[in-house]
């Protein structure tokens, strides 16, 4: 038997920096939330574990064995050996957690297969800050370094969801480097959309200093009337949140060429 899941691409309807840490990370605060889209997963049983990679981003991952699906795979108890093909729909190095991502979807296999180890969140902790978040792949809260994590009154779910990359990769470390020190304060609001609309990422004129071409992306999508705009974790993908469908893909019409989009609605 085949299994099948979508890698949900993760989103941060706000991102906030609150502190250095000792060990180098930085506290946060983040509203996760979840496109209903994303990279997909099939896994087949086998002699041994393998992954083949394919998909329009698949040339981003040439070291397989390094591939964060495949340490989550080795990382957990499963029966037999899984073939697995990972199609990377999302860009690499994107602000939409791809590989955290690819590795909850690997969780929710292997829980479908044979359920998961009781310190199954520790397992995924280990792996990355966003991969405890992806293996549920709701909307949640998460602090610390974006581990510990809280449910939230999602009053979101179905809104209909632009994501926009300029096809630039852009890492993490430079990003938080940057970040003045500034503790700009905590979320605020009694559900998603009050968090989301009081919210703001701490890192956007960062991720912009780095990537002036994402001022593009975010002017192009706060002109299609979106209700809220802004750019996902370190970026360098930004989102637009719509109250119809028909103006989500009036958006996505109207992007630049060359731009990667998808278009989905929230979880």
């Amino acid at each position: 038997m085949t299994l099948r899941e979508t890698a949900f691409a993760k989103i941060n309807l706000a991102l906030h920096v609150r502190g250095r840490r000792d060990d180098g990370y930085h506290d946060l605060e983040t509203l996760f939330a979840f496109v209903d889209a994303g990279d997909e997963l099939a896994a087949s049983p086998a002699q041994a574990d393998s992954l083949r990679v394919t998909g329009a981003f698949a040339s981003a991952l040439d070291d397989p064995f390094g591939n964060i699906v495949a340490k989550a795979l080795g990382g957990l108890p499963h029966s037999g050996g899984w073939a697995v093909t990972l199609e990377k729909n999302l860009p690499v190095a994107a602000g939409l957690g791809g590989g955290s991502a690819d590795a909850g979807a690997i969780f929710r296999m292997v829980r479908r297969a044979c359920g998961l180890p009781d310190d199954w969140l520790a397992r995924a902790a280990k792996l990355g800050a966003d991969v405890p978040a992806c293996v549920e792949s709701v909307a949640c809260i998460g602090r610390g370094t974006g581990t510990d994590l809280a449910p939230v009154a999602n009053d979101l779910a179905g809104t209909p969801v632009l994501l926009v990359n300029p096809r630039i990769p852009l890492a993490t470390g430079p990003v938080f480097r940057a970040w003045d020190g500034v503790d700009r304060g905590a979320l605020e609001g009694a559900n998603l959309r009050e968090m989301a609309l009081a919210g703001r990422n701490d890192l956007e004129a960062l991720a912009l200093r780095l990537v002036p071409e994402i001022g593009g992306v975010l002017n192009a999508l706060r002109g299609t009337g979106a209700w809220l705009v802004r750019m996902s974790g370190s970026g360098a993908t930004c989102f637009g949140l719509y109250d119809t469908t028909d103006r989500r893909d009036a958006a996505r019409a109207a992007m630049q060429p060359g731009w990667w989009t998808m278009a989905g609605m929230l979880r």
